[in-house]
């Protein structure tokens, strides 16, 4: 049975229709909002898996290129089958505020499947495949803690927008996807210019507000068809194993706990699991994985007790305290900035690339093909965990915490105008133990500053935690590894001195309130003021010059009439020009060239060069020509592509030439100065001009009557009169222009 329940969300109605497609997946649902449109569907196996010791649950998002009426652009003119950045970024966008919503210790198979089928380029799917994840979990027989929704909030002018069209988004100073139920915050992930922790909280929570109608359709979607709900309990624990694992354990995990170095205090854990299960002896021989689970248990539980009781933390660190920081500056000589960032264990070495346009990233995108001038790339190698692991290529952590840092960094970085270069970061996580992708964030704004990139202030990140117990709740600054995984939250938040720039939460808990989110923003500011005054101590400001090894990028503006001059045909021209000066040289439709060259001298060669051909000549201008052709009254030299001028047999030199072909014949190379252009365009040349008159020597007027052509059938305008120039004069550019009189 067909059915469909909208509501009015921002501008738009948004609509989730079910029991049309896909019938045969456990939920399906279509969700759409204008004229984009995404199918989501969730399947889960009929017999759970015993094997599974984590929820066995996998999310994929797939845009789908016709969606946009286009085709794709690679060789295949398919959709490949590794999924591009955004496809990656979305699918953790929706896996996060569903995970912590299914049954503890769930172990059926779970897949969910997010399909754009169509995009009006003007409303992203990301949000509505969220909200479809949601429904489609909410109408099947799998259990689930459900329903949830999602939007994106923007802010425009100081007024907040709900699920703004994609070119206001760009241009909001706060751009959020929140997630949420009835009652509170789930999810947040997004960016923002410089804005102040109240105002983040003001559109957090004006997001909650505006997407109660898109739980309340989902509500009537569930009661209309949603099917009953797959009975689930998880495997009890013997509570009498667990018992006597707390009595041999106690004691050594909490010695292991006052060990603040991670690598010490998890051998020291180790060696007490293997006491324990050593200790319990025949009886429980066959049982090590009920053994191991129930000390892992323990292991949670004293952390937590250890925060709520005792105030304290692993190793005695205080709920708000910063590990120890150190940073280090320029310690790669050839990449072209460089930092190395250390807290605590955790440390990140980030090595910034400077490139021209040339070295932009191209994207095919639903809305076209798109090009990106900034790019931070994480790397996550096994030994930064001291695991052995098979080396592959990016994770989706990977990408996604690559693209929290790159967030982070975006507002922070010069415009194209004023620093014209594409940047890329390479961050190196070489130890981890918490919090990688603030320090991601550190490095990287350090690297920056180091090769002179005139960032507009520092940024920095923290990762904060979260306890909560019995109504209490403990929020803890700079988590460690250990802390992220038996608490409660994990909050990221970046910034500089002036506001926040990106921001990241996910809970394991059901929701958040506006109180603990206000409480864990304002540690955050504290933390991250206290990590940039750290950063300070090394480097503050960007470096005044660039590297001696980066790219020299110099722009030209030509008369756009003269582009294919330059390009010339199939490329011929442009392909010269970069191989004789070893150049990279881009040129757009508004005349606009970019020349890239590893030193000045080939910046300059090509630079003229580029001039020479690109730009109308002007009075005064000197250029090397070639002369095509001789007459009795002068040459005719051509001095860039299909222009050429006359140089009259009296601008040859400094001395009476009898014959043209004296001084030059055709196709020799002869340099000259433009000394006239008429309304209709000739140009008069000299090569006199551009000669040092002989010491001493007396020059020969060059209107004197013998010299003159006019009368051998010379051009009108072409005699090359400049009676009263100064012979002496050592700086050609700075002869007149010939009078009206004198060129009579």
């Amino acid at each position: 049975m067909e059915i469909v329940f909208k509501t009015v969300i921002g501008d738009e109605t948004l609509s989730i229709q079910a029991g049309k497609l896909a019938k045969q997946a456990s939920g399906s649902v279509v969700v759409q909002y204008g004229e984009t449109i995404v199918l989501v569907t969730v399947s889960s196996a009929d017999e759970p898996n015993l094997n599974a010791t984590f929820l066995p649950l996998s999310v994929d998002y797939q845009e789908k290129i016709y969606s946009a009426g286009r085709i794709p652009g690679n060789y295949f003119r398919r959709e490949i089958g590794r999924p591009s950045e955004k496809e990656t970024l979305t699918a953790r966008l929706t896996d996060r505020p569903i995970r912590p919503l299914f049954p503890k210790g769930y172990n059926y198979e779970t897949q969910v499947i997010a399909t754009v089928l169509s995009m009006d380029k003007v409303h992203e799917p990301d949000v509505l495949a969220m909200i479809g994840t949601s429904a489609a979990l909410a109408i099947s027989e799998i259990p689930f803690n459900g329903p949830i929704a999602s939007v994106r909030v923007g802010r425009v002018d100081g007024r907040f927008v709900i699920n703004p069209p994609i070119e206001q988004a760009e241009k909001s100073d706060i751009n959020l996807i929140v997630a949420g139920s009835k009652t509170g915050i789930i999810m947040v992930e997004g960016g923002s210019g410089f804005v102040s922790e109240s105002d983040m909280i003001e559109a957090i929570f004006f997001a909650h507000q505006q997407m109660q109608p898109i739980i309340d359709i989902q509500e009537k979607l569930q009661e209309a068809i949603g099917k009953a709900k797959r009975e689930f309990s998880p495997p009890e624990k013997d509570a009498a194993l667990a018992e006597r694992v707390e009595a041999l354990a106690f004691d050594k995990i909490i010695d292991a706990l006052n060990i603040a170095e991670k690598i010490e205090r998890r051998s020291a854990l180790s060696d007490a699991k293997k006491a324990v299960i050593e200790a319990m002896g025949e009886e429980y021989a066959d049982r090590g994985a009920e053994i191991s689970e129930a000390f892992r248990d323990l292991v949670k539980s004293i952390s937590r007790n250890m925060i709520v009781k005792e105030q304290r933390r692993i190793g005695n660190r205080k709920l708000d305290e910063i590990r120890a920081i150190s940073c280090e500056t320029a310690i790669l000589p050839r990449v072209h900035g460089s930092a190395l960032f250390t807290r605590g264990e955790t440390q990140v070495l980030s090595a910034l690339t400077l490139g021209s346009s040339h070295d932009e990233q191209r994207i095919e995108t639903l809305i076209g093909d798109e090009t990106s001038a900034f790019m931070l790339h994480y790397n996550f190698p096994p030994y930064s965990v001291g695991e052995v692991k098979r080396f592959m290529g990016p994770s989706r952590r990977d990408i996604g915490h690559g693209a929290l840092a790159k967030r982070a960094l975006e507002r922070v970085l010069p415009d194209k105008e004023s620093f014209d270069y594409t940047i890329r970061i390479v961050a190196e996580v070489l130890e981890s133990n918490g919090s990688s992708s603030m320090a991601t964030v550190c490095a990287s704004s350090m690297a920056l500053m180091d090769g002179g990139v005139p960032i507009k202030e520092p940024v920095s990140g923290i990762a904060m935690g979260l306890i909560a117990e019995n109504g209490e709740t403990f929020v803890l600054s700079d988590i460690l590894g250990d802390e992220d995984q038996f608490g409660d939250m994990d909050f990221k938040v970046t910034g500089t001195r002036n506001g926040i720039t990106a921001l990241q939460m996910d809970i394991k808990i059901s929701e958040l309130s506006r109180e603990i989110m206000e409480k864990a923003l304002s540690q955050a500011k504290a933390g991250r003021l206290h990590i940039l005054d750290k950063m300070a101590e090394t480097i503050s400001d960007h470096r005044e010059t660039l590297s001696p090894y980066a790219p020299i990028v110099v722009t030209v503006k030509v008369n756009p009439e003269r582009i294919g001059e330059i390009i010339g045909p199939g490329g011929k021209n442009i392909r010269a020009l970069q191989t004789e000066t070893n150049t990279q040289i881009s040129i757009d439709d508004t005349g606009t060239v970019k020349i890239a060259a590893f030193s000045q001298e080939e910046a300059a060669k090509a630079q003229q060069m580029v001039i020479d051909i690109g730009s109308d000549p002007e009075i005064g201008a000197v250029f090397e020509g070639t002369v095509v052709r001789t007459t009795d009254f002068g040459a005719f030299v051509q001095i860039k592509p299909k222009t050429e001028g006359l140089v009259h047999i009296s601008e040859l030199a400094h001395y009476r030439v009898k014959s043209v072909t004296d001084v030059v014949k055709e196709g020799e190379k002869l340099t000259v100065m433009v000394i006239d252009i008429s309304r209709d365009g000739k140009i008069r040349l000299s090569h006199k001009a551009t000669l040092e008159a002989p010491e001493g020597a007396a020059e020969t007027p060059s209107g004197d009557s013998e010299n003159r052509g006019g009368g051998r059938g010379g051009r009108p305008g072409g005699g090359g009169s400049n009676r009263n120039r100064d012979s002496r004069s050592r700086n050609p550019r700075e002869n007149r222009k010939p009078s009206a009189e004198e060129t009579k």
